[in-house]
Order: structure tokens, then C-alpha cells, then sequence
């Protein structure tokens, strides 16, 4: 199955790790160019030079998705060194818990900033080259928050609700121009923020435990789990799947808990 994405020239944010890397590994054993955007410029530089590829296949830009313009020439540069955006991941997001009266003016802006604008900011960019050429994909990585609510973790959810209602959204909109737009929603992964949350407890291995103990098969997702899922959702294989959410959470969200 090895060559899936050869003709893909996938952009993705938030890649220099957890499951924006993972991705990122999966898209380029698969034959892809890539346009990797992350914040972190030491730590893109170094999870590229980890990646399996020769470099001319890949571009990086360090550029927040907050800052439209910076996205915008980004995608310029991107066509002019691997070709033409014709899949976008929009990875990049950010966690931010509260009670919501707790919650400050400052907190929701910076969660709908980042997990709501900036994946529309990344998709104007693209959508124009798609249109022109055709075609394209577009996938959002939501989170099983875009349809359930954990108590203390406004307003994280309501992006994520969001996030999905652009999906559709899209997707309809753009289905006749030969565009597919669909999310992924994880439920937990291991990935840094989780360990960092376990980490936080005065008990890491007991809050570990719990976090297990919540899913039907007694473990949460890998990173490259759910990379794998994306690699199938912007592929070929699936070309009547759009405008939809595809869940990867182990049955967590179908479970009801006592």
C-alpha cells in the first residue's frame, strides 16, 4: 500500500509533534510532499531532520495559523517549491479549560483564535488552488468534545462544535468543485499534553490509571493511530466521504459510565 499520497502536497499544522508529526510521518511514507507549519521553530527543525524523506520534498514555515497573511505565503511558497496545495490537515489546536464564568475574555479568544480561526484561515488559503485544479481534501481534526461535554472544560467544546459546522458546512459548499472536507475526532491520545496532564497530579500513574479505566479497552490512542485514520481520509480510498466525522476514541464516547 506503500505510495497512497504520491500526488499528494499536503499542508499541516501543529506538525512538530504529537499527532501532527505523527501524520506528518505517515503522509511522507506514503509518497507525500509536505508543507509543515508549526510555532515552535527548534522544534519543527528538529522532528523534520527525524523524518524518513528526502528534503526537497518537504517546506516548513515557522507561522502561527493566527496570522493570516504569513498562512497565505506560506501556501505561495509551498506552490512554488513542491507544487500546489491539494490536501490540507488542520492539526493545530490548543486546550483551554475553564468553568465558563470563570472563564476570561482573554481565554475564549485564544481558544477560538487557534482552534476555530486559524484551521478557516488555513482552508481560504488553500481552497482557491483546489477550485482552480479541480479538487481537493480538507481535513479537520476535531476531537470527541465537537459532540460531547466534560463539565470544566468550556470553551474548548464549543470550538470544537464549531470546527465541526464548518466541516459540513464546507464540505456542501464546495462538493460540486470537486472538494472533500471531513473531521477526525480523537478521544484521548498519548501524546505530550496527556502525559503533562497525568504529570500534574500528585499521583501521575493513578491519574494515568483513571484516564485508562474510562475506555472499553482499558488504553488510549496512539499518535500513529490516529495518523493512519488520516493517511485513509485524504487518500483516493475514500472518495465519497465528505461534509462527515470519522470517531477514533476506543468506544469512549459510545460507553455510558456509571
Amino acid at each position: 500500500m506503500v505510495g497512497r499520497l504520491s500526488e499528494k502536497n499536503i499542508m499541516i499544522t501543529g506538525a512538530a509533534q504529537g499527532i501532527g508529526y505523527a501524520i506528518a510521518q505517515a503522509c511522507i511514507k506514503e509518497g507525500a510532499s509536505l508543507l509543515l507549519i508549526d510555532t515552535d521553530g527548534p522544534l519543527l527543525k528538529e522532528a523534520i531532520s527525524r523524518l524518513p524523506t528526502n528534503e526537497s520534498k518537504v517546506v516548513w514555515v515557522v507561522a502561527s495559523i493566527t496570522d493570516e497573511a504569513l498562512i497565505v505565503d506560506a501556501v505561495s511558497h509551498a506552490a512554488k517549491t513542491i507544487g500546489p496545495i491539494n490536501a490540507l490537515i488542520n492539526n493545530a489546536g490548543i486546550n483551554v479549560f475553564n468553568e465558563p464564568l470563570a472563564t476570561s475574555d482573554e481565554e475564549w479568544q485564544r481558544c477560538f483564535d487557534i482552534n476555530l480561526r486559524g484551521a478557516w484561515n488555513c482552508s481560504k488559503a488553500v481552497l482557491p488552488n483546489m477550485i482552480a485544479n479541480g479538487g481537493g481534501t480538507i481535513l479537520n481534526i476535531a476531537s470527541t468534545h465537537a459532540f460531547t461535554i466534560i463539565p470544566g472544560t468550556f470553551p474548548y467544546p464549543l470550538a470544537k462544535h464549531a470546527l465541526l459546522g464548518m466541516t459540513k458546512s464546507l464540505g456542501i459548499e464546495y462538493a460540486s468543485k470537486g472538494i472533500r472536507v471531513n473531521a477526525l475526532a480523537p478521544g484521548y491520545v498519548a501524546t505530550q499534553k496527556v502525559i503533562d496532564y497525568w504529570n500534574s497530579f500528585a499521583d501521575p500513574e493513578a491519574a494515568k490509571a483513571k484516564t485508562m479505566a474510562l475506555h472499553p479497552g482499558g488504553r488510549i490512542a496512539t499518535p500513529e493511530e490516529i495518523a493512519l485514520a488520516a493517511v485513509f481520509m485524504i487518500s483516493d480510498e475514500c472518495p465519497f466521504m465528505n461534509a462527515t466525522c470519522l470517531t477514533i476514541d476506543g468506544g469512549l464516547s459510545v460507553q455510558q459510565h456509571a
